[in-house]
């Protein structure tokens, strides 16, 4: 397959030694005290290369086709369609993915922050070492800061 763009080939490796072995191992060869030849773990990780290159071109061929600058999850499942192994274990790892997300969104990470939990996270921190207080972080700090002090404006109005 023609390559949209011709690009300069990097030469040497792309993938460590011990990732290449152990994949070599996964499949099925000895493991040797020497470790594997370098001729074998250099033609590995230029079919790896190939594959991967040859598929992300394949996967912006097919959103050029449905018009698209950019390439999404369908697109390479689309080039990886013929190979039900393969789409097979790419749909598995992303029902694992969403599966940590969905974990991750039902555990309530905003009670952490709150003032009844506070003293139980200090004394966490002071036995683990760490002194101060806890500070949160992260995304909307400026819309919950905003929503805390709305609330404040409000208490203060019922109180008055």
């Amino acid at each position: 397959m023609a390559e949209p763009r011709t690009r300069h080939r990097h030469r040497g490796q792309f993938f460590s030694t011990p990732d290449l072995q152990e994949l070599l191992y996964a499949f099925g060869d000895n493991p040797h005290p020497s470790g594997s030849l370098p001729p074998t773990l250099a033609t590995l990780d230029e079919i790896l290369t190939d594959f991967i290159i040859e598929s992300c071109h394949a996967a912006a061929l097919c959103a050029s086709y449905s018009r698209r600058q950019k390439i999404k999850v369908d697109d390479f499942k689309w080039v990886l369609r013929k190979d039900e192994r393969l789409l097979g274990r790419v749909l598995e790892q992303m029902w694992k993915d969403k599966g940590l997300k969905e974990e991750k969104r039902m555990m309530d990470v905003e009670q952490v922050g709150r003032a009844e939990n506070a003293a139980e996270l200090a004394g966490i921190a002071e036995v683990g070492g760490v002194g101060g207080e806890v500070r949160r972080k992260g995304k909307g700090r400026r819309k919950r800061r905003a929503e805390e002090e709305a609330a404040g404006d409000v208490k203060r109005a019922r109180e008055a």
